[in-house]
């Protein structure tokens, strides 16, 4: 079969069929098709079967991509569908939502040689909604049952791939989430252009059906606190994510109209749900109609443009201090954005905002110079004296990152230790907070990341969880025995 590889000198790259923005631009739905068996086949012989293969490496995951590559080109799909899933709890989903441009594709031997790179993401999300398509994903259920139980503060992608990964083991597993849905950002953040929401759902229910116990609108340090749950459980993990917005300290920043991205994306999301969102229909925070600045250069900035745009705005404008190439977004996303009729005003940066009647009506910005690179080798952002100018605004979303929210404060839990940027500290090797027993993962800990490393995050620190419950078992000290004592 080798003969089906390295097919790279004869057969173009070739993405599945992409909507065209007139038509995508009026609805939520995915803007790729998928391909076919033929077109995966295709496209997956293209891949050169490096010696090292560097989309693996470069994969938070370490996906065996060259593998499912192989297997995928040859016919084998189940098999290419096992391999998939062996390293990946939510492989459709990465194939979906990863920038793989700046990941597996990016580091593609053939896209370093000219020839673009193989279309790994999609390939990815043909096999496993095929294996979804013909039954073959089932639920992980263990050989035997534990004693022993966790609880997960966080139904996210780092707490969905924990609990799959200790359910499996044998142990009772509760998820805690403040939302009404299982999902986290993939839910509520993430727009349905993006990734539709049956694909979250449907991965949710497998994990109900292994037994995973999902506990949904139950807030920690509302409904119980941090030590609450370490009384119950025999261990406990984090993996809240990250979700205070960062604000933007300016001249009318208090205006009406003037909303962090993450309320903005959730009340578009719960819409499309088809909750019931008196902010979207009142038209407060709807777009239509309104002329929309997004301040920011990341993904979530392109998901809040390309949600205005749906929502029928008048004009749409992206607000970024530095140039494309230093936009830390996806550049598949800019392109997407452009295509469908968002406006790129780069390296401006907005100073003050200007309102009426208490509500915004305008950005002042002024032009930005790169000048020499700081100690991270990006070019530092200088003002240009006299380079003020207007946005016309009626809706502004900040779109500025995010930051940890003060979990000590928030759970009851004082002696939960925290680093300076408010992460939950961990001990590496172990990923166990300064709390017995208390584990964290995700963007918690590292930051605002990406979904793949907090599904990494969750399958590393599943397997430190396994190790210390077996030493709390050996030791004759699980909850349920302290409990019964």
């Amino acid at each position: 079969m080798a003969q089906k590889m390295l097919q790279f000198v004869r057969t173009e790259k070739r993405m599945p069929d992409k909507r065209e923005a007139a038509a995508r631009r009026h609805d939520f739905d995915e803007i790729y098709g998928e391909f076919d068996q033929s077109g995966a086949e295709e496209q997956s012989s293209r891949c050169s079967q490096c010696g090292v293969p560097f989309c693996q490496v470069h994969c938070p995951l370490h996906n065996n991509i060259p593998d499912w590559l192989k297997l995928t080109a040859e016919g084998r799909l189940e098999e290419a569908y096992e391999m998939s899933s062996a390293t990946s709890n939510l492989p459709e989903i990465c194939g979906r939502i990863c920038p793989q441009d700046r990941l597996c594709e990016g580091n593609c031997t053939i896209e370093q040689s000219t020839h673009g790179t193989v279309t790994i993401g999609s390939i990815e999300k043909y096999i496993n909604d095929t294996a979804w398509d013909r039954g073959w994903v089932k639920p992980r259920i263990p050989a035997r049952e534990r004693a022993q139980s966790v609880g997960i503060i966080g139904g996210g992608p780092g707490g969905m791939a924990a609990a799959e990964q200790l359910r499996a083991k044998g142990y009772e597993v509760h998820v805690y989430d403040r939302y009404d849905r299982i999902g986290g950002l993939m839910m509520y953040g993430i727009p349905g252009f993006k990734l539709e929401k049956y694909v979250v759902d449907r991965r949710v229910k497998l994990l109900a059906d292994q037994g995973v116990i999902f506990h949904t609108n139950f807030e920690v340090g509302r409904d119980a606190t941090l030590a609450d749950l370490r009384a119950k459980h025999d261990a406990v993990l984090i993996a809240t994510g990250v979700y205070k917005a960062r604000d933007l300290d300016a001249p009318g920043s208090e205006l009406g109209n003037i909303i962090p991205a993450l309320k903005y994306l959730t009340i578009s999301n719960r819409q499309g749900l088809g909750d019931t969102v008196p902010d979207y229909d009142s038209g407060a925070l709807n777009a239509s109609g309104k002329n929309v600045v997004v301040i920011g250069g990341g993904d979530t900035a392109m998901d809040c443009v390309r949600t205005a745009i749906r929502q029928g705005a008048k004009s749409v404008k992206c607000l970024y201090r530095r140039n494309r190439a230093n936009m830390p977004g996806s550049q598949r996303e800019v392109h997407n954005a452009e295509e469908e009729g968002v406006e790129f005003v780069w390296q401006s940066a907005p100073e003050a905002f200007e309102g009426k009647d208490g509500v915004v009506t305008g950005v002042r910005a002024h032009r930005i110079h790169l000048g020499v690179a700081d100690a991270s080798g990006r070019q530092t952002p200088q003002v240009i004296d006299g380079s003020g100018y207007v946005l016309e605004a009626d809706l502004v979303i900040k779109a500025l990152g995010f930051d940890p929210e003060d979990l000590p404060a928030l759970f009851g839990e004082a002696g939960l230790k925290v680093s300076r940027w408010g992460t939950v500290t961990v001990n590496f090797r172990t990923m166990m907070s300064s709390l017995d027993g208390v584990f964290a993962a995700g963007d918690i800990v590292r930051g605002a990341s990406l979904v793949v490393w907090a599904i990494r995050d969750g399958r590393d620190v599943a397997e430190h969880m396994h190790s210390y419950l077996l030493q709390k078992a050996e030791a004759g000290t699980t909850a349920a025995a302290v409990a019964a004592e």
